[in-house]
């Protein structure tokens, strides 16, 4: 059963709510009146040709972009709050606590000149941890579960391949739990033997951990393995939304129905 057929109890609010969310670009539209919610333990894809508004969105929601109009309210341990309204500090505190993003481009989500279990154990230490042979245990445990060797805990991120690259970002953005994980292409640019390899991995953290994810991806085939809803945009709206298998297997939309077919190179 997916998030989204179970029945949510009167009692359980939403971990996400996206009201009217508007970014521009001068005259150009990044995304525009964008709405949805998002459960605990759902995972949302979001897919569209380059320039389609889905890259916008995500950085809006995950704090990176200010948007121009809408709502971003997370349930946080206090509370229904707007974070687009929130000041920077308490943006960031909530980025090392409950949040985590996963870059395409896992350079931008590591510190390279740091060791792989320096790079674990530095979430770790942002949200409280101290005991240096705790934080060293916790990392060693956690490239196990990303399949990388525990002799590599003292290598730098530079030695490794980009899918190890990619494998070590995703434990260090998970070793803390977080409540909501971002991720922006998280198979872009890999070889399609280590893409399905990762995929693998992303999808046994998930359903092992319950996570509540947002994904942006050009991959059909990525969000059909991840995600339990999907949602298409094109010119910075959305223009359909639906259970995954339901939106590729029977798209309502023109446009869908294009991405589906692959008559459009995205």
């Amino acid at each position: 059963m997916t998030q989204m057929e179970k029945i949510v109890p009167a009692t359980e609010v939403p971990l996400l709510q996206v009201r009217d969310l508007t970014r521009r670009y001068g005259a150009r539209i990044g995304c525009a009146d964008v709405s949805f919610d998002l459960w605990p333990g759902e995972v949302l894809g979001i897919v569209g040709e380059s320039g389609s508004g889905k890259s916008t969105l995500l950085s809006c929601l995950a704090g990176h972009l200010a948007p121009d109009a809408g709502q971003v309210i997370f349930d946080t341990a206090s509370g229904p709050k707007d974070t687009v309204q929130m000041d920077e500090p308490e943006r960031r505190r909530l980025s090392r606590t409950d949040w985590a993003y996963v870059h395409q481009n896992p350079r931008d989500g590591l510190r390279m000149g740091v060791t792989a279990g320096g790079n674990v154990g530095e979430r770790l230490m942002a949200v409280g941890a101290r005991h240096y042979g705790a934080i060293r245990d916790a990392a060693t445990d956690w490239l196990g579960r990303v399949e990388i060797d525990a002799s590599r805990i003292d290598d730098r991120p530079s030695a490794f391949s980009g899918g190890m690259q990619q494998r070590l970002q995703i434990a260090r953005n998970l070793v803390t739990g977080p409540r909501l994980v971002f991720m922006d292409e998280p198979t872009g640019g890999l070889d399609v033997s280590v893409q399905a390899r990762l995929l693998d991995l992303l999808r046994g953290l998930v359903r092992e951990m319950g996570l509540s994810a947002i994904i942006v991806t050009h991959d059909l085939a990525v969000v059909r393995l991840l995600a339990d809803r999907l949602m298409v945009m094109k010119s910075g709206r959305v223009v359909e939304q639906g259970l995954t298998d339901q939106v590729l297997d029977d798209p309502q939309h023109a446009y869908t129905q294009l991405l589906v077919s692959s008559v459009l190179q995205v």
